[in-house]
């Protein structure tokens, strides 16, 4: 079964680009929604991100807003958040890889929103990036409820530049000529993948 990585900065399309692989039959794995179901009541995450930053559980789950006010622009908080967070996500995807074996697939998308940046690239057999130009990435997100340019900044500022992520990538799919355009990208992309190119 081959891994494929797939990323992008915020704003570059990566949720709807793995909506369109999924749609394509290929199972996705969503590390950010894996993230919330271990910061939601209950969650694995609850109780030790809870007291590495005191405050951030609310009605027993991770403000998700509170923690990022906690680790935005500061490394070493950030660096002590994943190392919480890294390995039950791990947890978390072994299942999934578990469950996903069953069904015969011969390809996964492991949909991870810092894939580079936590050296990720490296356990999959091709790296996907989604992308769009820097001004339509920025009138997408400061479209967002609550973003403000100084946010967008200091997020952007914690990911490797686009630039560098296309650079480093096996496919790239440009989500800035519109859906049906990015659908027929990931679709010669799978198509590529299965013929072993």
């Amino acid at each position: 079964m081959k891994l494929i990585g797939l990323t992008g900065s915020i704003g570059m399309g990566k949720s709807t680009t793995a909506a369109m692989f999924r749609e394509a039959g290929v199972p996705v794995y969503d590390a950010d929604a894996a993230v919330h179901v271990l910061y939601d009541v209950g969650g694995a995450a609850v109780e030790p991100v809870g007291a590495a930053f005191p405050g951030v559980v609310k009605d027993g789950r991770v403000d998700r807003e509170a923690l990022r006010q906690q680790v935005l622009g500061d490394p070493e908080a950030l660096k002590r958040l994943n190392a919480i967070v890294h390995p039950l996500v791990g947890q978390h995807r072994g299942k999934f890889f578990t469950d996903v074996e069953g069904t015969g697939a011969d390809m996964v998308v492991l949909d991870i929103p810092l894939l580079f940046e936590t050296g990720g690239h490296a356990n999959v057999d091709a790296v996907v990036v989604a992308s769009a130009p820097a001004e339509m990435q920025r009138e997408r997100v400061l479209a967002r409820p609550g973003m403000t340019p100084e946010r967008l900044d200091a997020i952007l500022a914690q990911q490797l530049a686009d630039a560098e992520k296309r650079a480093r990538a096996d496919y790239v799919v440009d989500t800035g000529r519109g859906l049906e355009a990015a659908r027929t990208q990931v679709a010669e992309i799978i198509r590529q993948l299965r013929a072993g190119k």
